[in-house]
């Protein structure tokens, strides 16, 4: 297929288009070319449609939000109307990201609870779900949008339960918004200030403040191309990592007292109190950063966190190197990374914990999946391999 860019398939925006509207990065960038068919396919199977439902994963982090803000943004300027109905509830961390309402007057997010967001999806041609392929990750918007034809965008390995339809899956991007510039840059779009401050927000969070070994060179062009067009890294990393609730640092006082290890300390973990959780008016948002705490601690290799739902155990893994996660959150139903996974698993919290540390660590001695090789290759070696996100628990 050609590398050349195409004719636009969508109405360009007149000259009299917002004043914070950019084009996007000019002859200087290039999409890597291994993308293109991929992100060709996503654009035919954009034309003609008219509503979009844009959907993530359950408790959406700054790459799935950051993503649908960009997403939005690219699919308005062309006259396509949009919704975002997510399984959970919008983070207020990220509402900075869609400051205005949309065309018609509507608020452009939608709970999904509400009769709002059926009759949304109900009536749209199409959903397009970003930094997630698989049917569990989406919840209670999957029978809402079972009728529509789905496109995917995720840079996350296909799972078990892949989601049906048009999927266009990097796993060596750093995020998926690093995916979305490249498809608004091969289109020929803009970027208005939502969607570089969006994309510049998933691609921050998903490397870790540019910390992880996600943050290749081609993640960092990027984001320099995003500054170019008015991305300011210091205000976004204050929106972003700047100030906390008190309560989050009662959260911390109590996880921090449940901090334990295997007696090699290969192995180290927390458990989030549900009590504790709950009266403190704790929600997803307040998990953030909680694995690095037994992540960093001396000699550890695989660091856990525990919390208990009313349906069972939420398990975050993350892996210093040695151990594929995903692999073992598989194991219990879940997945996600090479470093960073997540499970749901059923039972009480002593039997999962029990469980879990035993799966992980025969993963470290060489007798489980997780030792036997990575799914993905290590992205040290290879600048075309999968990333690491930051997270919230899974």
């Amino acid at each position: 297929m050609s590398t050349s860019t195409p004719q636009n398939r969508f109405p360009t925006p007149s000259p009299s288009a917002s004043a914070d509207e950019a084009p996007v990065p000019g002859p200087g960038y290039m999409v890597d070319p291994a993308r293109i068919p991929g992100i060709e396919t996503i654009l035919k199977a954009l034309d003609g449609v008219e509503r979009v439902v844009l959907t993530t994963h359950l408790n959406a982090d700054g790459d799935g939000t950051g993503s649908q803000a960009a997403m939005f943004a690219f699919l308005e300027a062309r006259d396509v109307r949009v919704r975002v109905v997510n399984p959970t509830p919008f983070p207020d961390l990220f509402r900075f990201l869609f400051p205005d309402l949309a065309r018609d007057g509507d608020f452009p997010i939608l709970d999904a609870s509400t009769e709002a967001a059926t009759e949304w999806c109900r009536t749209a041609d199409l959903v397009i779900v970003l930094d997630t392929g698989e049917i569990p990750r989406i919840g209670r918007v999957k029978p809402m949008v079972e009728h529509l034809p789905h496109l995917v965008i995720d840079h996350h390995p296909a799972g078990d339960r892949a989601i049906e339809g048009v999927a266009w899956r990097e796993v060596g991007a750093s995020a998926t918004g690093e995916m979305v510039h490249d498809l608004i840059h091969h289109a020929g779009g803009t970027l208005n200030q939502r969607a570089v401050d969006g994309l510049y927000v998933a691609i921050l969070t998903d490397t870790g403040s540019f910390r992880f070994s996600n943050a290749t060179p081609l993640a960092h062009r990027v984001a320099a191309e995003l500054i170019a067009r008015g991305a300011k890294p210091d205000e976004l990393h204050d929106r972003i990592y700047g100030s906390a609730p008190l309560r989050r640092y009662k959260l911390l006082e109590a996880v921090l007292g449940t901090l334990d290890r295997t007696p090699d300390g290969r192995v180290a973990w927390m458990t989030v109190p549900q009590r504790t959780f709950r009266s403190l008016g704790c929600n997803a948002e307040d998990l953030e950063g909680l694995t690095d705490y037994p992540r960093t601690l001396e000699g550890t290799e695989v660091a856990l966190l525990f919390r208990p739902v009313d349906d069972g155990v939420k398990v975050s893994f993350r892996s210093n190197g040695s151990v594929d996660v995903n692999r073992v959150a598989r194991e219990f139903g879940g997945g996600g990374h090479v470093r960073a996974s997540g499970a749901l698993v059923q039972g009480d919290l002593e039997k999962v914990r029990q469980r879990v540390v035993a799966a992980v660590s025969s993963a470290l001695d060489g007798e489980g999946p997780g030792r036997s090789g990575p799914t993905e290759p290590d992205r040290r070696a290879n600048p075309r391999t999968t990333s690491l996100p930051t997270g919230n628990a899974r």
